[in-house]
């Protein structure tokens, strides 16, 4: 009688945020989150934080260690490769080893169709509709940085949202530190599109949660009077889903090459 095969647990998954002094930005994680376990009920999931919030990475590594965990999924909440993935976030689970956990880094979360969904969503919820993207330009507004990986993904998600039928799609960032030459300020990113003759602009923050930097984007909105300011994306379904999306392909990366080995 053949033995029955033991399936290995799966990995916890860690979502990494960046933190924030702002209590906005841990609450929106905290929802992201329990849709995420909504949605994948028995996965361990749990949020950790590079700055400013608690629980730290290291400190939620030890916590799944002290609770038997042995593989664990790092996901950075980020969306673009810039600093905090590339720096950042190694340097932290580089420690993980002294708690014999095995750690596998996701993939950031863009660009992705299940992002410009989730940026679509928002939109429809500030009232653009699908029949208006024809006669509107639409500003994305990220964080901005410095980092040339992080501004081609950023201006990838533009050009494929451009294709979906908006007029217009110009990128801007928020931060005055991360702009660079070329990527203009929401101010000046209105301005442009209307002086191309569009007559209805809508803002789209290209953010997670709320805090400084979509506080900024949204004075910044209203000062130039457009006609829709979109939300940050928040909790959306579609973003719980591409958590998902990254953590299997990170898991299935894990799995081949423990295979190999």
């Amino acid at each position: 009688m053949p033995h029955a095969v033991l399936r290995a647990p799966d990995p916890a998954l860690l979502v990494v945020a960046h933190g924030s002094r702002d209590p906005r930005h841990a609450a929106t994680v905290r929802a992201l989150v329990r849709r995420v376990r909504s949605l994948r009920p028995g996965l361990r999931v749990i949020a950790a934080y590079l700055d400013f919030d608690t629980p730290t990475v290291t400190g939620a590594l030890a916590g799944l260690a002290a609770e038997g965990v042995t593989d664990v999924v790092a996901l950075p909440l980020l969306l673009t490769r810039a600093y905090h993935a590339k720096a950042d976030l190694p340097a932290v689970l580089a420690g993980a080893g002294r708690h014999r956990l095995r750690v596998r880094t996701a993939a950031v979360l863009g660009p992705s169709p299940l992002l410009r969904a989730a940026l679509e969503r928002r939109l429809r919820q500030a009232g653009v509709q699908p029949a208006d993207r024809s006669v509107t330009g639409l500003v994305l507004a990220s964080a901005g940085s410095t980092d040339p990986e992080a501004i081609a993904g950023i201006a990838e998600t533009a050009r494929e949202l451009a294709r979906t039928g908006w007029c217009a799609v110009v990128p801007a960032v928020a931060s005055t530190v991360c702009r660079t030459d070329g990527v203009p300020g929401v101010l000046d990113a209105v301005r442009a599109v209307r002086a191309e003759g569009v007559r209805h602009v809508a803002v789209a923050p290209y953010v997670i949660a709320p805090g400084v930097l979509s506080d900024r984007i949204a004075r910044d909105a209203r000062a130039a009077a457009v006609d829709a300011l979109a939300d940050v994306l928040g909790p959306a379904p579609a973003l719980a889903l591409l958590l998902l999306q990254r953590y299997d392909e990170a898991s299935a990366l894990r799995t081949v090459g423990a295979d190999a080995s």
